[in-house]
């Protein structure tokens, strides 16, 4: 069993207040957080284990933790709309990610997708229109995964062309995926899927209807709901708020056309 690893300089610990309200925080020797529920030591925590309470200057404690992937997700610094924990899990099994994959992603936004692919033993090169964007994803899949990953990021437009070819997987977050679809069918090996991640349904249907045009198939599209429930003593019942929709997954899988099967 690998050794409990205390908490060092430069981690980021998440912060659990009396009210479950969670607080992302790089711990800095000297430093201190400070909230309206009180002001919390850093050097409290450094080089302490996870799971046990600190006291704030009012008294209270906060509960200390090492983030989960979804607790980075949701409060990791970002300039662009990250996936949500919800839809991350489910596009990991519908494109079906392993180790050793070698995966395009377009639209790296601020991470969220990247870190999650990664950590599951893909290779990613990644698209992207924007340096800013491009920087703060670095910056937080490193700050998630450490600097020993296999990630690198080109400044271009993926809608322009793919110049990589017998790619495992192709991930599309962005406005118009249905622009890539003819370089997609170039750039994935026979049997690789293309995946995308569209907020409406007249974007997702313009995107079926390209990939039907071309030599993909087993096209499949869903969305992903996701209700918690109050339970406590008695009181058992849906909360009241859910996170319904967030976007449509769409999937489908290179095909090789029938005339170019050999006998």
């Amino acid at each position: 069993m690998e050794a409990i690893k205390p908490i060092v300089p430069g981690e980021r610990v998440l912060l659990v207040d009396a009210k479950e309200r969670r607080y992302l925080v790089k711990m800095t020797p000297g430093a201190q957080f400070h909230t309206h529920a009180g002001i919390v030591d850093h050097d409290l925590v450094i080089g302490r284990d996870e799971g046990l309470f600190v006291t704030a200057n009012n008294g209270r404690h906060f509960l200390v933790l090492r983030p989960t992937l979804a607790d980075v997700v949701v409060k990791m610094p970002r300039g662009a709309q990250v996936i949500y924990p919800k839809d991350l899990g489910a596009i990991l099994m519908a494109a079906d990610i392993g180790p050793g994959m070698r995966v395009l992603e377009a639209g790296v936004g601020s991470g969220a997708l990247s870190m999650t692919v990664l950590r599951a033993g893909a290779s990613i090169i990644g698209y992207e229109l924007r340096q800013d964007f491009a920087d703060r994803a670095r910056e937080n899949v490193v700050a998630m995964l450490g600097e020993h990953i296999d990630y690198t990021i080109e400044i271009r437009d993926v809608t322009e062309g793919i110049d990589e070819r017998g790619l495992d997987r192709i991930l599309l977050d962005m406005p118009e995926p249905w622009k890539v679809v003819a370089h997609a069918e170039t750039a994935l090996r026979p049997g690789g899927i293309f995946l995308a991640y569209l907020p409406t349904i007249n974007q997702t249907w313009q995107l079926r209807a390209e990939l039907e045009r071309r030599g993909f198939g087993l096209a499949e599209t869903t969305e992903i709901l996701r209700r918690t429930w109050h339970i406590e003593d008695r009181s058992v019942r849906p909360d009241h708020r859910m996170v319904a929709h967030t976007g449509f997954l769409t999937t489908a899988r290179r095909l090789i056309p029938p005339e170019k099967t050999s006998d």
